[in-house]
C-alpha cells in the first residue's frame, strides 16, 4: 500500500514558538492537520480528513467562534484533502473508507466531501459527539461537517479484540485490509483512538490527538511547548486516560521504535519529515524527531 502524507490546513494560533516550539521565531505558531491517504486494493482510504470545503466556503457557519479565534486555520481550497487527492487524479468516489481516530471538527471537517465513503470510527466516540453533553462538546463536534446519509461503521472500545506491541481491544476494521488496524486511545475524547498502518519497512500509527509535540514522545526526556501543555489539558476528557495512554506510547516508541513510526495530528516537524520520507522513500525510516528545521515564517 503506498501511503500519502497530507497536511489538510494549516492552524496558526498566536504564541509562536511558546506553542509549536520552532526557535528564532515570534510570528504565529503553525500547526498541521495531519492526514494519510492510502492506495488500497479496493480503492483509496483516507485517515482524518483535517478542514473541508464547506468550512472553507462557510467558516462562521461550521465552526465554532472561539475556534475560529483560538486556532486561527488558514483555511482555503488548496488545501483541503479533496482538492490534494484530485491533484494527484483521483476522485472523491475513489475514496471508499475513511478512519476517524476522533470527530473534532479539525478532524472531520473533510467528511461532507467524500459521500459515498464508510466512516470507520470507535462506538465511544459515536455517541460522545452525538450526545452533545457539554459546552466543550459543543465547540468540538460540529454535526454540521456531517452529511445526514453517512454511512457510519463503529467498533467496542473495550472487551474482545486484538493485541497489537502491548495494546489491547485493538480492531480489525471491516471491509479494510488487515494491515490496518483502529487502537484505542482515550483520554482527548473518550473515543479517541490511533490508527496502525504496516508498510514496507513496519509500521506507522498516527496517533491522533494523543500527544501533541513531538518531545512527548522522546524517550529519555519529556518535553512539551506551554502552550501545547495548556491546550491538551484544555480539550482533554479524561485528563488520567489521556496521560496514561501518552505515557504507553512513549514506552511504545522506546521498546518498538525500529519497528513502529509514532506522529501525531498537529505536529509540523513530524509532518514535514515524514513528507520528506514519503518524497525519497529510499531513505531509512524515521524513528525519532529532532528539530532541525529553519524559522517558518507562516
Amino acid at each position: 500500500m503506498r501511503i500519502h502524507h497530507l497536511n489538510c490546513t494549516t492552524m496558526c494560533p498566536p504564541g509562536g514558538r511558546l506553542v509549536d516550539g520552532r526557535k528564532g521565531f515570534t510570528g504565529p505558531a503553525a500547526l498541521t492537520c495531519h492526514c494519510l491517504l492510502v492506495e488500497g486494493r479496493q480503492g483509496l482510504i483516507l485517515v482524518d480528513t483535517g478542514f473541508g470545503l464547506e468550512d472553507v466556503k462557510h467558516p462562521r457557519a461550521r465552526l465554532h467562534p472561539l475556534l475560529l479565534k483560538g486556532i486561527r486555520p488558514r483555511l482555503n481550497e488548496g488545501s483541503t484533502a479533496i482538492r490534494q487527492i484530485e491533484r494527484m487524479g483521483f476522485h472523491a468516489e475513489d475514496v471508499r473508507d475513511i478512519v476517524l481516530t476522533h470527530l473534532d471538527c479539525d478532524h472531520a471537517g473533510g467528511l461532507s466531501d467524500f459521500p459515498h465513503a464508510k466512516l470507520h470510527l470507535l462506538w465511544d466516540e459515536y455517541q460522545q459527539a452525538l450526545a452533545q453533553a457539554t459546552a466543550r462538546d459543543r465547540r468540538r463536534y460540529r454535526p454540521q461537517q456531517w452529511l445526514p446519509e453517512t454511512q457510519w461503521v463503529t467498533y467496542p472500545s473495550l472487551g474482545d479484540g486484538e493485541r497489537w506491541f502491548g495494546f489491547e481491544c485493538v480492531r480489525d476494521l471491516t471491509g479494510l485490509p488487515p494491515e490496518i488496524l483502529l487502537v484505542p486511545l482515550p483520554g482527548h475524547t473518550l473515543g479517541h483512538a490511533g490508527v496502525a498502518i504496516q508498510n514496507g519497512s513496519g509500521w506507522l500509527l498516527h496517533a491522533g490527538d494523543a500527544y501533541f509535540y513531538h518531545g512527548e514522545m522522546a524517550p529519555d526526556r519529556y518535553q512539551c511547548t506551554l502552550g501545547l501543555r495548556i491546550a491538551q489539558k484544555l480539550n482533554q476528557t479524561d485528563g488520567y486516560l489521556r496521560w496514561h495512554n501518552m505515557r504507553r506510547l512513549r514506552e511504545l516508541v522506546r521498546r518498538h521504535g525500529r519497528d513502529v513510526t509514532v506522529f501525531c495530528a498537529h505536529d509540523s516537524l513530524e509532518f514535514e519529515l515524514l513528507e520528506d520520507q514519503e518524497k525519497a522513500p529510499e531513505r531509512s525510516p524515521l524513528r525519532t524527531f529532532v528539530d532541525t528545521r529553519p524559522p517558518l515564517h507562516a
